[in-house]
């Protein structure tokens, strides 16, 4: 007999997601047995990380943002802004603590839901369904075995590719002693940053009051970068462009996310399924991956419901991945200058609708359109050259997940700050 109908391995975004997507059991129908794994504290379990999105104004996570805004802004790396608003969209941040406050509360209402600390290195299948074995915190030995096994933990090894990037990051929760920040107004990507020779980098800022905000440094290139250059990078950004002095840094977070055109295995048995970014929910393209896992788990979720094996489905469309793995090659060939492309989208295209661009959600004339927005001479080699390209594989860097750590050491005051270099 199987211990639960369902075993989930890993409660991140796409463990909880999914947990709290089955419970929600349409009429006539039972929640399932449930058994949701989380690896236990250590560096096995992710630290607390935020999430970005966006989506209609009234969703039904708001209860739990950090911030949400209505006007977002580009900057072009000479400094010209393109200002925007993505009605009826909004752009939302999450911190992860605030949503697993939120779903377990929710989850403990429901007793076929139980909870349990483990670390797993085993996920196979038998007759019938499948075996999920680890060690608990105590030392002692698991076997669990389930109908349906969803495992989200990160991949070692990403899958043969012909482009890997990798966007990293760090983020300095700011606070300033005067009002500096425009509540109502994130700057989304500002391009007035150091740019890699392969790739893109940008900040970006959102506000949480006119006190407080996230400043964070990204790059999309192929490899990550030391502490040094990221703080250098972002006080660089934080006095020199947005001429703030005097500031105190609340909480540092950092992370590393694959940009790959590999692809990623949603099933891998008969029981066994692979869901979140392990399942393709991470775009290619920018990174972003909340919205993919909500829209994953509600499927997996009504195919269950319905009596259908409930693989997970593709999280992004085969269209919206090829146009992916076309801007990842140009952009690490160098073929496409990274600042200039995503300005020219925002400065050329509605901002509602190139977010539904970016998350997969538009139709093809729209994206036919838009792909006339691009550099097309450069993009139309790529288009010729990706189909004699190797697929090989690469070791990720880190595995998909983002590090908080306390503040450095003093960086509240700087009088002489100090460029980049590259």
């Amino acid at each position: 007999m199987n211990d639960a109908e369902i075993a989930i391995v890993g409660a991140g975004a796409a463990g909880l997601s999914l947990a709290y997507r089955l419970r929600a059991a349409p009429p006539g129908h039972t929640c399932p047995s449930i058994v949701l794994i989380d690896a236990p504290r250590g560096p096995a379990r992710p630290p607390e990380r935020t999430w970005c999105f966006w989506e209609a104004r009234d969703g039904e996570f708001d209860m739990a943002l950090s911030g949400a805004w209505d006007t977002l802004r580009v900057r072009a790396p000479d400094g010209t802004a393109v200002v925007g608003s993505p009605a009826p969209l909004r752009y939302k941040m999450l911190r992860s603590s605030s949503f697993e406050e939120l779903v377990t509360t929710r989850l403990d209402r429901e007793p076929r839901v139980r909870r349990l600390e483990a670390e797993v290195d085993d996920v196979r299948d038998l007759s019938g369904g499948a075996e999920v074995r680890g060690v608990t915190p105590q030392g002692e030995s698991l076997a669990l075995r389930a109908r349906w096994v969803f495992d989200s933990r990160p991949l070692r090894t990403l899958p043969p590719a012909r482009t890997t990037l990798l966007q990293h990051f760090r983020g300095w929760f700011v606070r300033t002693d005067r009002p500096v920040f425009e509540p109502r107004l994130a700057d989304l990507m500002d391009f007035r940053t150091p740019q890699p020779a392969h790739g893109l980098s940008f900040a970006y800022v959102l506000p949480m009051t006119p006190y407080d905000a996230l400043v964070e440094y990204t790059e999309f290139s192929r490899a990550a970068l030391d502490e040094r250059a990221y703080d250098e990078a972002l006080r660089g950004h934080v006095t020199q462009r947005l001429g703030i002095s005097r500031f105190e840094v609340v909480r540092v977070e950092q992370g590393v996310i694959p940009m790959t055109d590999a692809r990623f295995p949603r099933r891998t048995g008969r029981s066994v399924f692979r869901i979140g970014t392990a399942g393709g929910a991470t775009r290619p393209s920018t990174g972003y991956t909340f919205a993919a896992v909500q829209r994953q788990a509600r499927a997996i979720a009504s195919a269950y419901h319905r009596g259908r094996t409930p693989v997970p489905p593709p999280a992004h469309a085969r269209r919206a991945l090829a146009m992916d793995a076309v801007m990842l090659r140009a952009l690490d060939s160098g073929r496409v200058d990274g600042a200039a492309f995503f300005t020219g989208l925002f400065r050329t295209v509605p901002m509602a609708r190139l977010l539904r661009f970016l998350d997969g959600r538009t139709r093809w004339d729209e994206d036919f359109r838009i792909g006339l927005r691009t550099p097309v001479r450069p993009m139309l080699r790529t288009v010729a050259e990706l189909p004699r390209l190797p697929r090989v594989p690469r070791l990720p860097r880190s595995p998909s997940r983002a590090t908080t750590t306390a503040p450095p050491g003093d960086p509240t005051e700087q009088n002489e700050p100090k460029e980049t270099q590259r």
